[in-house]
């Protein structure tokens, strides 16, 4: 590749800001409950303190306990449930409080979107999301010993019935279901 080339993509994924906004990317927002070992997304416009504040109280129920990054995003939560904070300039774990298990969810989402799926538009980022999400929440583990044929039938009993057309899939008909940016939280009560 052209140096030029590569600049500019550099600048495109993430080294231009404007506004509260990395030019090229999209935000996604996530939470990921500890007991059940469940994980929720969805594509958010921006990465403001309201938009991610107003996704956690959808998602998580008053009172709980929310473990998040140092943020400016997550400030003010204690209003509403027991919030604690881990600082990544200065540490990733504090005893409970840490994000880990939600970074290891965008990891496994990044790796997926680089390595399997390489050109993803903004569009269907949600999509591609859902699928992440079903694949996490639904991995072989001490408590849910799934298999892939487990898995499969799961799936197809989710979708059995359900049409796509593909107008719809390519946003030629109906409202948009893409919002885009990048948040992270955790919590570890039920929602």
């Amino acid at each position: 590749m052209h140096r030029s080339r590569a600049l500019r993509g550099r600048q495109i994924r993430g080294g231009e800001r404007r506004g509260d906004v990395y030019i090229g990317k999209t935000a996604v927002f996530g939470v990921l409950d500890r007991d059940l070992r469940q994980v929720r997304t969805k594509v958010v416009p921006n990465v403001k303190r309201e938009t991610l504040q107003n996704a956690i109280l959808d998602n998580v129920e008053h009172g709980s306990k929310v473990y998040t990054d140092a943020g400016v995003g997550f400030d003010h939560l204690k209003r509403d449930f027991v919030h604690e904070v881990v600082n990544h300039l200065h540490e990733y774990v504090n005893g409970q409080v840490h994000t880990q298990g939600l970074d290891n969810f965008w990891s496994l989402l990044k790796r997926t979107l680089r390595g399997t799926y390489v050109a993803v538009e903004p569009f269907h980022l949600d999509r591609y999301l859902d699928e992440q999400v079903f694949r996490f929440n639904n991995r072989a583990t001490k408590d849910n010993p799934l298999n892939d044929s487990d898995r499969f039938v799961l799936l197809m009993s989710q979708v059995a019935g359900k049409r796509l057309t593909y107008a719809e899939l390519t946003g030629k008909q109906g409202d948009s279901l893409h919002h885009p940016a990048t948040g992270a939280g955790e919590t570890q009560v039920p929602f």
